[in-house]
């Protein structure tokens, strides 16, 4: 058993100093996966970077084990995460393939140990990190532009009731704005300036976020487009409606939040508080249990 723990230790060893090596060498690398990896450096980390140069010339087989449905999935996922630290299709699979060897490695080092359960947190983190990642980016993503939207739109709604068209009050207003909303309004201007109709930028802008207010926000735009409502009436209604929803919303997350409170009470603080009663009750009468009992 020490005999097989200590050439798992010994590969393992060896694949960090390989990976060096690889990750040192001037090897070329294909042209998007390179363009990929000089485009991310900009917004990630060093050690981001490191670990996206260690697994890069992985990325290819790895987008091959994932077949072209879950790549899809997954580009999709990026573009509704904003592509946190400048994250793309080819750094998801290096970093996959970083996570996922490591995890493979540490996972049966504990079980030559016996550690049955580290074993499989390891294996689990090593697969799953990159996506939790990406689902946590998406959440704060989604919480910014729904934080956002209202008050944009009642800027927007001023600057289109001063006189310019609406294009012209978009890009405007835009320009203000800073964070993941303003983000998305630039690539829909790029795309409608490309020639893109105005329809299927804002379509395509609904489907690149998980955000129902940017749906509601779409929507309304569209029917209002389509019946000929007054655009300054539809873009102060959608705000209404929006902050409507965040008040229902808040409500709705404060009435979850007491029964998970009493939950924690009852749970942890009242038994470990009748606990601690208890043992001072105990030693501050200084009661023999063993004569109370006979013993």
């Amino acid at each position: 058993m020490d005999l097989l723990l200590a050439t798992v230790v010994a590969a393992a060893v060896y694949g960090a100093l390989y990976g060096i090596r690889l990750y040192r060498s001037d090897a070329r690398l294909p042209a998007d996966l390179a363009v990929a990896l000089e485009v991310g450096s900009t917004r990630t980390t060093a050690t981001g970077s490191a670990i996206d140069r260690l697994g890069m010339r992985y990325a290819p087989r790895v987008l091959r084990m994932m077949g072209p449905k879950r790549v899809d999935k997954v580009r999709r996922k990026l573009d509704m995460a904003g592509n946190p630290g400048g994250m793309t299709v080819d750094r998801y699979a290096a970093r996959l393939a970083v996570y996922g060897g490591l995890g493979a490695l540490t996972s049966l080092a504990m079980l030559m140990n016996g550690q049955i359960v580290l074993a499989v947190l390891f294996l689990v983190y090593g697969l799953f990190w990159t996506d939790v990642t990406i689902r946590s980016a998406t959440g704060r993503r989604r919480d910014d532009i729904e934080r956002t939207l209202p008050d944009f739109l009642d800027v927007l709604a001023v600057v289109v009731s001063a006189g310019l068209g609406f294009r012209q009050a978009l890009e405007r207003v835009a320009e203000k704005y800073e964070g993941p909303w303003a983000d998305e309004l630039r690539i829909t201007l790029r795309q409608m300036d490309m020639g893109v109709s105005r329809r299927d930028a804002f379509e395509q802008l609904r489907k690149r976020n998980a955000s129902e207010q940017v749906s509601m926000f779409v929507s309304a735009l569209q029917q209002g487009e389509e019946l000929g409502a007054p655009i300054v009436d539809t873009l102060m209604q959608i705000a209404n409606d929006m902050r409507r929803t965040d008040a229902q919303n808040a409500r709705r997350r404060a009435a979850k939040a007491v029964p998970k409170a009493t939950l924690i009470v009852t749970s942890f603080m009242l038994p470990g508080t009748m606990i601690l009663i208890a043992v001072g009750f105990y030693y501050a009468s200084d009661i023999n249990f063993n004569d109370l009992l006979g013993g």
